[in-house]
């Protein structure tokens, strides 16, 4: 099973704090990942952001309404508590606990005021309703992220084989490749038939070579065409190489570089534009967003 939305841990934690003792967040967590049989590949599941645990971070989000609610007190730093009115809930075992029934509580009404995301917006009761504001707010950088993403090899296909030249020589610079601009540019030359090729330093110091191949293409690269270009890193005297290309990779082309002793690369047009994006190479900054939270030590 995947991982439960938010609401779904309301009742499991506040049961498992039914025995008023104190409790830590991770134990929390835990405990109710057992009791509902959250399988360990589920539990490893992380944040598109891939900063934090999807689980550690419903499970929070749970506790932090129910607090808001009443229920549940914090005591220190990651430690919770039952209250008497969590234990009065308890009393009237209810079926479910979701933001509906936290809405009986005057607090938890105050709290929601405070909540942009609601205002002014029906209720739909889809899956948006499900999630945590880090999973909403992830969501949509997501999806702003992939429409970009696309919106750049749309502009790549558009553009010139030597522009295609140039992104190439930036992006690989941009990532640490290549020594100076001007080293790497001249490194790297045009192959005429909408590809490039060339060797390229690994380091600034040129303690190793890569060797390049990268093809504005439309149609998927194929098992031959990798071959190839295993083939011309002989002549090379390379061990390592990058092929890229706008288009995609066919499987049996992903399968024959995990079976040669040569370390290749495949970076297919998804990866390309999620690496400009990464390292700044064809967009520039809109805006920017900063969550913070609480410095504990600081009150502490």
């Amino acid at each position: 099973m995947a991982v439960p939305d938010f609401e779904a841990f309301m009742l499991p934690v506040l049961r498992h704090l039914g025995d008023k003792d104190e409790h830590s967040r991770q134990e929390i967590t835990s405990y109710v990942a057992d009791h509902m049989n959250i399988s360990e590949k589920d539990r490893a599941e992380l944040l598109p952001s891939g900063k934090q645990y999807t689980l550690n971070n419903r499970v929070g989000w749970s506790i932090t309404y129910m607090m808001k609610a009443g229920l549940v007190d914090r005591l220190s730093r990651g430690r919770y508590r039952i209250t008497d009115r969590g234990l009065a809930v308890l009393s009237r075992n209810p079926g479910e606990i979701n933001r509906t029934f936290l809405e009986q509580f005057p607090e938890f009404i105050e709290f929601k005021r405070y909540r942009p995301d609601k205002k002014d917006k029906p209720e739909t009761g889809g899956e948006d309703d499900t999630l945590t504001p880090e999973e909403l707010l992830e969501r949509s950088y997501e999806t702003i992220k992939q429409e970009l993403a696309q919106e750049l090899l749309d502009r790549i296909m558009k553009s010139s084989p030597e522009f295609f030249e140039r992104l190439v020589v930036d992006l690989l610079v941009a990532m640490g490749y290549g020594g100076s601009r001007r080293d790497a540019g001249q490194a790297i030359g045009r192959s005429g038939d909408e590809g490039i090729d060339g060797i390229i330093k690994e380091d600034r110091l040129g303690l190793d070579a890569i060797y390049i191949q990268a093809k504005r293409w439309q149609n998927p690269v194929g098992r031959r065409e990798i071959q190839q270009f295993v083939g011309s890193l002989e002549g090379k005297r390379a061990r390592k190489g990058v092929f890229i290309t706008t288009s995609t990779f066919s499987a049996n082309a992903e399968a024959y570089v995990t079976q040669i002793e040569k370390k290749i690369v495949l970076i297919d047009g998804t990866r390309l534009s999620e690496l400009m994006i990464e390292h700044a190479v064809g967009v520039t900054e809109e805006s920017r967003y900063v969550v913070h939270r609480v410095d504990s030590d600081y009150f502490e």
